[in-house]
């Protein structure tokens, strides 16, 4: 893909994502927006997969460990052809397969996640078994910042760097914000990459809203061998949305019908 098809493809998704949450009045907006350059990125240029056959043997894995942010990867499933576009309109409705955190009944998810701490966990056991059966293919998984409060998360580290997961690539969507407030008022992260490296991954600190820096990143991660990566993306909350961009409280904010308004006509602005 092109980097102008890109840049309009992260904006496409972006308008879905205001969409999905002003239409169900729910939904974790402000980190959706944050992280779906990473997502954009990672299944329009850098995973191998194939949505038309899902289970495919050899497809790359990814992991959702920050669940709570699912309309962005039903977003980006719906544009790739996992699911229709039409079923967004169903997001957080009763009786709907696009609930609030991801739901392994629909193709191209590989498990359920919301308590964080354990995407990862799976993510670093999907990891072992690719190496185990000498398999290609790799496994991607993006946490939250506020995620690192969680224990199970630095176990999950320490075992992936134990046992030189080459085949893992970690990404922590670094916006700052959780929905308390600064992750440094909550749960300070300080240098966050020194702790990964003291863990022995190799740490790519990049912008996680810039195509360039996240190509690059996954490039690095790919010609790495015998440790994981962490690729360190530092985002913006609400990236894209004037009134969201680093705001706490749009951690789970519901827009009115003006704020809906605003939203889109900046993002389709953006173009």
């Amino acid at each position: 893909m092109e980097m102008r098809e890109l840049i309009q493809s992260g904006n496409a998704l972006r308008q879905d994502i205001v969409t999905m949450c002003y239409a169900s009045k729910a939904g974790h907006v402000g980190g959706s927006l944050s992280s779906i350059d990473i997502l954009n990125t990672l299944y329009n240029v850098e995973m191998n997969h194939r949505p038309d056959e899902p289970d495919w043997p050899e497809r790359d894995r990814f992991v959702l460990s920050k669940g709570h942010v699912a309309e962005s990867l039903f977003a980006v499933l719906a544009q790739q052809g996992y699911l229709e576009k039409e079923e967004l309109a169903t997001f957080s409705q009763f009786g709907s397969r696009l609930i609030g955190h991801p739901n392994n009944k629909i193709d191209g998810i590989e498990m359920n996640t919301g308590a964080l701490g354990h995407g990862v966990c799976v993510a670093v056991g999907m990891a072992i078994a690719g190496k185990m059966d000498d398999k290609d293919w790799r496994v991607y998984c993006l946490m939250g910042d506020g995620e690192q409060a969680e224990g199970s998360v630095w176990e999950a580290a320490m075992a992936a760097a134990h046992y030189g997961l080459d085949n893992l690539c970690l990404i922590l969507d670094r916006n700052g914000l959780q929905i308390s407030g600064t992750t440094e008022d909550v749960m300070a992260l300080k240098d966050i990459h020194l702790k990964y490296e003291a863990f022995g991954f190799n740490v790519v600190e990049i912008d996680g809203n810039d195509y360039d820096d996240l190509i690059s990143a996954f490039t690095i991660a790919r010609h790495t061998k015998g440790k994981p990566t962490l690729i360190l993306a530092n985002t913006t909350k609400g990236k894209g949305v004037s009134f969201m961009e680093n705001i706490a409280s749009w951690h789970h904010g519901v827009l009115g019908e003006a704020q809906y308004e605003q939203a889109i006509k900046e993002l389709e602005e953006a173009v």
